[in-house]
């Protein structure tokens, strides 16, 4: 079992950056690949970043690739969404999520979200 607490939202402009956090509690935190969604108003809920636990090729969307950055520290039992260059698309509610299975599949366990709003 995993406890998934994410932090690090807020407003920002154009440009700036922000570091989401996902902290995990339980255990085999290391064993689980780590995945960043984010949800924006009217719109379906999408995949960012995915890192594989095994430290295999990361994803990113299309459309934060150069931005944003997926890594995590199994020694804090956290996972990191570095994000660049913030856009107001990028505005969406947060997300990490831990699974056991590849990036397409199903999640074992999901942490809170936290809203980021990007002004121009």
């Amino acid at each position: 079992q995993l406890q998934l607490v994410v932090s690090g939202g807020g407003l920002v402009q154009a440009g700036d950056s922000l570091r989401l956090s996902c902290a995990a509690s339980g255990h085999f935190f290391s064993r689980y690949s780590i995945g960043w969604f984010r949800q924006a108003p009217g719109k379906e809920r999408e995949i960012v970043a995915f890192g594989p636990w095994n430290g295999d090729t990361k994803y990113y969307a299309d459309s934060v690739k150069g931005r944003f950055t997926i890594s995590r520290d199994n020694a804090k039992n956290t996972a990191y969404l570095q994000m660049d260059s913030l856009k107001p698309e990028d505005t969406a509610v947060y997300y990490c999520a831990a699974t056991t299975g590849s990036m397409t599949g199903e999640y074992n366990f999901w942490g809170q979200g936290t809203q980021v709003t990007v002004s121009a």
